[in-house]
């Protein structure tokens, strides 16, 4: 079983959440947030983001105090899972899934970050300039 299988698991749990795969906005979460729209799941997004960086940050400071270590990385590692369901909730609203996400990582595997950064700016100009 790959981590992709279990991306994908959760992605067809979230999809049929979905209102027009008969999921119910009072009584699944997934839904709630899918039925409220764009605005109820981004804001979702930026919470989760704004939390794995307090966390992360939490956990820096705290390196050197193995006793607090390990609670604070299970808290990344709980914030991170967070970011990224809430984040599925956004594919899944846009008709993507994780395997997209996951095609996008490999196209990018073996390219300098520099040069991607590099490569998205012309390819963003060159479509603003048309």
């Amino acid at each position: 079983m790959t981590t992709l299988d279990a991306l994908m698991r959760l992605a067809h749990t979230i999809d049929s959440r979905k209102v027009a795969n008969g999921g119910d906005p009072d009584t699944s979460y997934v839904a709630r947030l899918l039925h409220k729209g764009p605005d109820a799941f981004l804001k979702k997004i930026g919470e989760e983001a704004t939390e794995t960086v307090m966390a992360a940050k939490d956990l820096d400071y705290s390196l050197g105090n193995p006793e607090h270590m390990a609670g604070l990385r299970s808290k990344l590692v709980g914030e991170v899972a967070d970011l990224w369901f809430h984040s599925m909730i956004a594919l899944a609203h846009y008709g993507l899934s994780p395997a997209d996400v996951v095609a996008e990582l490999e196209r990018r595997e073996g390219t300098s970050g520099v040069e991607e950064k590099a490569l998205r700016k012309a390819i963003s100009r060159d479509a603003v300039e048309k």
